[in-house]
């Protein structure tokens, strides 16, 4: 069973950086192509950045050229670098992992990012 565990969020002020981590467990890595969403109160969980097992990226519009994200696959985790941040990226991000086999998705507890001067 994949097992997702988020860290690296905080509290920062806008136009400062942070970098989320990943660890992944439970499965083969590169069988799954890893995601992060984000929610905030009241909305749906959204879209910030995936990438395959080869590397392709897809990014939300509003975090392109701000965020980068990337995976290791000798250690197994996805990392989200989030530079530039706006007090609109406040948020709870999640990892997510989906199976390109049986499109089966695991989803990590969270990690609270926070951007406010």
């Amino acid at each position: 069973q994949v097992q997702l565990v988020e860290s690296g969020g905080g509290l920062v002020h806008p136009g400062e950086s942070l970098r989320l981590s990943c660890a992944f467990s439970g499965s083969i890595f590169g069988l799954y192509v890893m995601g992060w969403y984000r929610q905030t109160p009241g909305q749906q969980r959204e879209l910030v950045a995936t990438i395959t097992p080869g590397g392709g990226t897809n990014y939300q519009e509003s975090v392109k050229g701000r965020f980068t994200i990337a995976r290791d696959h000798a250690q197994s985790w996805v990392n989200l670098q989030m530079n530039s941040l706006k007090p609109e990226d406040t948020a709870i991000y999640y990892c997510n992992a989906v199976n390109v086999r049986d499109r089966v998705s695991s989803w990590g507890r969270g990690t609270q990012v926070t951007v406010s001067s």
